[in-house]
């Protein structure tokens, strides 16, 4: 069968990944074409679009690039048209997928999704365009389904697929020794994906250098931005001993002490590793004033949503500043909070389930292709 694939995200192309190479070991005749990046492209997926091209964040971000987001509309539009899916699988990217959702409804072409759009925490009207026009949906957080029934839409909980990669993510022997690390301990700063953010969060986080002179800090650096990004706001902030760590963030993950982690995937990566973590945002304030409105949720982590509790410390706008940043992770390294954020980790690896949810999504989406 054919299946086209449309992930807009580093994380989407993680999980696209998966779930390509599920496919193709299920469905013996699988044709993949996708957007995505180099991770679903080494699985055999046929990349016609770089989720590097399609990362615009906030309001306003998206207002200044709208000449090519429509462009990008009209090139996947007529790419879906020639190609001929069997299905169109969405992962995640819900501003953009749902409107493809919308016009594939209309050509008749099967649409299924795969990681809900976070319609739980704004605009849950949404759920209403996910019913017209998405056949079925897959979803990979314990509450999600329970939010869907209250909408009387039954989806499938297949598990959360980082329970498939990190449980047994190796150590790397050397790493340290490569990335010019001493014995002191690690804070890993994880500044987000994308440019407007990371140019944003690494400013302050970087500050931690001048009060934890026996620790050191390594700058994880996404796969989607330059090298010279991080180099550039490193030189500038005036830090003299932060590592920048390209591309390889769950090789940090694995020998770090603490972390700083923007909002995002990030912050469950950052659990499931066992790192105690505080969790951080600060954007356009106009974009945040908007969002503020829309958003209904009580925290802005995945740890503390599924947890359902103030797990990880957020601090959110105002409230990240140097003195703050400095104060939570001086509280992580006491014995008492490290007791309690271990047992609060194991409580999370407790709710997600266990292994196999890119194996179940594509025998289900194969299944029900078939009905």
């Amino acid at each position: 069968m054919r299946y086209y694939l449309i992930a807009g995200e580093a994380s989407g192309d993680l999980h696209g990944s998966a779930l390509v190479r599920a496919l193709r070991q299920q469905d013996g005749q699988a044709d993949c074409r996708a957007w995505g990046g180099a991770l679903m492209r080494e699985a055999g997926a046929e990349v016609v679009k770089d989720y590097r091209e399609l990362a615009f964040m906030g309001f306003l971000e998206v207002a200044k690039n709208i000449r090519t987001i429509m462009g990008n509309f009209a090139f996947c539009k007529a790419d879906v048209l020639t190609w001929k899916p069997d299905v169109l699988v969405l992962i995640d990217y819900p501003g953009f997928n749902l409107r493809i959702a919308k016009w594939a409804k209309k050509q008749g072409i099967r649409v299924f999704y795969y990681i809900s759009p976070q319609l739980w925490a704004w605009n849950a009207r949404r759920v209403h365009t996910i019913k017209r026009c998405v056949e079925r949906l897959f979803v990979i957080l314990p509450f999600e389904q329970s939010f869907y029934e209250q909408y009387d839409y039954p989806v499938d909980f297949v598990g959360h697929p980082l329970m498939d990669v990190i449980p047994d993510y190796p150590y790397q022997e050397g790493f340290k020794q490569e990335m010019g690390l001493d014995d002191r301990p690690v804070i890993a700063l994880l500044p987000g994906s994308r440019k407007q953010e990371i140019s944003r969060m690494l400013k302050e986080m970087l500050k931690m250098e001048r009060h934890f002179p026996d620790h050191q800090l390594v700058v994880a650096g996404a796969p989607a931005q330059p090298a010279a990004l991080y180099q550039a706001l490193i030189a500038e902030s005036g830090a003299k001993t932060a590592t920048l760590c390209q591309n390889r963030t769950y090789d940090l993950l694995r020998i770090a002490d603490l972390a700083l982690v923007t909002s995002g995937t990030a912050t469950l990566e950052t659990a499931l590793f066992g790192v105690p973590q505080v969790v951080c945002y600060q954007g356009n304030a106009l974009s945040y004033q908007i969002a503020k409105r829309l958003i209904r949720v009580k925290y802005i982590s995945l740890v503390n949503l599924i947890v359902d509790r103030p797990l990880v410390k957020e601090l959110i706008q105002k409230e990240f500043t140097e003195e703050n940043l400095v104060k939570e992770l001086q509280f992580l390294q006491t014995a008492a909070q490290q007791k309690r954020i271990a047992a609060g980790y194991t409580e999370l690896r407790e709710r997600l389930g266990g292994g196999g949810a890119s194996q179940r999504t594509a025998e289900l989406i194969i299944k029900y292709l078939k009905d």
